[in-house]
């Protein structure tokens, strides 16, 4: 059986300087596994940000905690929401921020996370001199909140772009994120989310556009294999279906 994650699982990885970040899962979608990743900065205040917490893990908690105190947790789209309750309950301490929309959404009504802030197009003065961010709107309610650090040159995705290598992935599973598109090294929005995304219409093509302006030197995505040469280009590929 083909193991489509990152191994070593639920422990810190650094990337850059302040930059972290947690491989986890695998996550089922469509009855198909996937990897789910975390992505973890230490603030200029010395103040941790998750974004995207994975499920918690007592060990993890403390190997994070020994790098400063979580402060801030990252619901940075609709579905990207799962394990905060759990985070919330070890880190009382810190605030929970969230995509728009989540809170509308009935699942998370029932599951009863507590969402303290919207996350907007303006990042609030908790980051701002750290952590620019842009909102990727689209159709029935979807927003993804897109994240830069500006210090590592880094832009941190969530579903905008799914980059899961072949390799790690079953003949069936192979097959079917072809279709979708999501594919390393060729990893785009999976088909379904790039019709949504597109409702967006003007604002989410712009917001592309910015995202691109950025010029990062490096793409983390939450779900595939990181991009670490060339990124500028390889972002401007993954979403041409939307700049154009």
């Amino acid at each position: 059986m083909s193991n489509p994650t990152y191994p070593p699982l639920d422990t810190l990885k650094p990337v850059a300087p302040n930059l972290w970040i947690v491989d986890s899962g695998p996550l089922h979608a469509f009855g198909m596994p996937l990897p789910v990743r975390m992505t973890v900065v230490r603030l200029a205040s010395g103040e941790i940000w998750l974004h995207s917490p994975t499920w918690f893990d007592e060990h993890l908690r403390g190997e994070i905690e020994a790098l400063g105190p979580i402060r801030h947790l990252v619901a940075p789209n609709t579905a990207h929401w799962t394990y905060l309750k759990d985070w919330q309950c070890r880190c009382p301490g810190a605030l929970t921020w969230a995509a728009p929309n989540l809170r509308r959404r009935r699942p998370v009504r029932r599951s009863g996370p507590r969402l303290d802030r919207d996350l907007s197009d303006t990042p609030p003065a908790d980051w701002a001199g750290d952590i620019d961010q842009i909102v990727v709107p689209g159709g029935f309610g979807f927003r993804e909140t897109a994240f830069y650090h500006t210090a590592s040159r880094t832009l941190i995705l969530t579903d905008l772009v799914i980059n899961l290598e072949p390799s790690k992935v079953t003949a069936v599973t192979r097959a079917f994120q072809r279709i979708a598109g999501t594919l390393a090294p060729d990893g785009r929005a999976p088909v379904y989310l790039r019709f949504v995304v597109r409702l967006g219409g003007s604002a989410a093509k712009n917001a592309a556009r910015r995202l691109v302006a950025l010029e990062p030197s490096r793409l983390v995505f939450s779900h595939g294999a990181l991009i670490e040469h060339d990124a500028t280009r390889a972002l401007q590929r993954s979403l041409r279906w939307l700049l154009h």
